[in-house]
């Protein structure tokens, strides 16, 4: 039970990750709440699963702050740089699908109802 939650060994994430977050994330602060282990575990949980982040479960720590770090170190590009690293070590295999409306056919009603229009003009 416990490797579906935590799918990267943490001997392996401190070896082969770790050396990489410290050198790149020096921000001056009070120290995270949830670990660098937790947190990577937890996003490599909703990708894989392809849950909402709301719905992350209570063994990583609180959804808001593991999404918030995610999309920090998505635009700073640490987390894709992390990926690649553990997939050229073979701990890891990815593959990704992009999917949007030109590769999906949606039904004319599925874009929403038409919004209200300001009928003080």
């Amino acid at each position: 039970m416990k490797n579906r939650h935590y799918p990267l060994k943490e001997c392996d994430f401190i070896k082969i990750i770790e050396p990489h977050i410290i050198k790149y994330d020096k921000r001056p602060g009070r120290p995270a709440s949830i670990s660098h282990y937790q947190f990577f575990s937890a996003v490599l949980y909703v990708l894989r699963t392809g849950i909402p982040w709301r719905d992350v479960p209570d063994l990583y720590g609180h959804w808001h702050t593991i999404y918030m770090r995610f999309k920090r170190w998505s635009e700073n590009g640490l987390f894709c740089n992390l990926l690649y690293r553990l997939q050229q070590k073979k701990k890891i295999k990815m593959d990704c699908t992009w999917v949007d409306s030109t590769t999906v056919a949606i039904h004319r009603h599925g874009s929403g109802s038409l919004k209200k229009r300001d009928l003080n003009r």
